[in-house]
């Protein structure tokens, strides 16, 4: 009797991540008859998602910081970092930030997009890749992104 619990309860679970879906890292529920299971949506491992807001938060901000402090450093430039546009995240050996930031030249803003690696568990930040945001295949930044927001 015992061994027919487990198995059922086996079979219940695996049908709750068939209909939830195994990949999903935020918070889910679903209901289907008898079934409900609690899942969590967040960054897929290796895709890159959006950081709707977090271009605003302090963590970001000082990363974008360094961007621009190790671009200058590296490249005997004297940008001024002005404020952070877009943001985006990926799940690598830790974190990869896409930033498009706002950057002064010779008085002039300018837009960059950095890439900036991180694993804070070894205390490690590293600027991967630094350059004005109209090179390459063009910039994934649009107009509402360039619009400040009141009292920013």
């Amino acid at each position: 009797m015992a061994i027919a619990v487990g198995k059922l309860s086996i079979v219940v679970i695996l049908a709750a991540l068939v209909i939830c879906g195994f990949g999903e890292l935020g918070v889910c529920i679903r209901d289907v008859g008898s079934i409900r299971m609690a899942t969590r949506r967040g960054p897929v491992l290796g895709g890159i998602s959006d950081l709707k807001g977090g271009e605003n938060s302090v963590e970001i901000e000082s990363l974008a910081r360094f961007a621009v402090q190790e671009h200058n450093k590296n490249q005997n430039s004297l940008l001024t970092f002005g404020r952070v546009v877009k943001a985006k995240q990926q799940v690598v050996a830790g974190m990869m930030y896409y930033l498009t930031l706002e950057a002064m030249d010779t008085g002039k803003k300018k837009l960059y997009e950095a890439k900036v690696w991180v694993k804070p568990w070894m205390n490690f930040k590293q600027l991967q890749e630094f350059k004005h945001a109209c090179e390459g295949r063009g910039s994934s930044v649009t107009s509402s992104d360039l619009v400040r927001k009141q009292g920013h």
